[in-house]
């Protein structure tokens, strides 16, 4: 099977990993997250790499989960939990897939001990902050947005819910509430984002970036990042983000129990019309 993650070498000590499903907007289904585990996990381990890029094939970064898919179960072997419950039916089984998939692997990329680097173009919505979060730094295309609407779904927002951490907490509601997406300078703002460059500039700028982090020692940097992610989660950051999580599992059940899925069907209309 082709790998729906493409991996480059832009310059030296630097990778930068593509999604590829662009004829899908990049929506994320399981092969496409667990491709992405692994290359993330080969350049762990490749010492000649220092620092990674995460990138999107096509006009977007990423539109989210893909609907089409959410049934499907993990392609691989759990690496983020122990698996427990992954085939029970109903609420158990849907709990056990998304601590894996969802929650696990985003902590899990949230700590690889290397620097990452998110390049966002085009649009980010849902699923697509999932993948951009957990990243070290983040920059973004001048005509680049970033969007969670699926309270329309019935649920709180996606499941790495880190909305607060990353915009404060008046925008993260008027985020949430409204489903509205932000700029890329609004995301600038909100320190959401590291920089904001023109859409021509952004590879060039994103590889110049790697490259001179790419010159601080290993070690130094994996000790750097270590701390400050010591110092966010002394802060509550991974209590916020687990309890985040937890009320979005509570959404799951009471659409299920609704209306025999996990979202809500009249917001998939909602969310179209959100993203015109």
């Amino acid at each position: 099977m082709t790998s729906l993650v493409r991996r480059e070498q832009p310059a030296p000590a630097v990778a930068r990993l593509v999604l590829n499903r662009p004829e899908r907007r990049n929506a994320q289904n399981p092969q496409m997250l667990y491709d992405l585990d692994a290359a993330f996990a080969d350049c762990a381990r490749d010492d000649s790499i220092k620092v990674i890029i995460l990138s999107g094939a096509g006009p977007d970064f990423s539109s989210g989960h893909d609907l089409d898919e959410r049934e499907s179960t993990i392609p691989a072997d759990p690496v983020a939990t122990f698996g427990a419950g992954l085939g029970a039916p109903g609420v158990e089984g849907r709990h056990a897939f998304e601590c894996e998939a969802y929650r696990g692997l985003c902590r899990r990329w949230r700590d690889l001990p290397k620097p990452t680097i998110g390049q966002a173009h085009g649009r980010s919505i849902a699923g697509g902050l999932m993948l951009l979060w957990p990243m070290d730094l983040i920059i973004a295309s001048e005509t680049a947005t970033f969007a969670d609407p699926v309270v329309a779904f019935g649920l709180n927002g996606v499941e790495y819910f880190s909305h607060v951490w990353e915009v404060g907490h008046r925008k993260a509601k008027e985020m949430l509430f409204t489903g509205a997406p932000l700029t890329a300078g609004e995301a600038l703002a909100l320190g959401m984002v590291n920089h904001v460059v023109a859409d021509d500039d952004l590879d060039e700028f994103t590889v110049d970036l790697a490259r001179r982090i790419a010159a601080m020692p290993a070690y130094g940097l994996r000790l750097a990042k270590a701390s400050v992610n010591a110092s966010l989660d002394a802060q509550g950051y991974e209590s916020a983000v687990s309890a985040g999580f937890a009320q979005h599992m509570l959404g799951h059940a009471s659409n299920l129990a609704q209306y025999g899925d996990i979202i809500n069907p009249d917001g998939a209309d909602v969310i179209r019309q959100l993203a015109r």
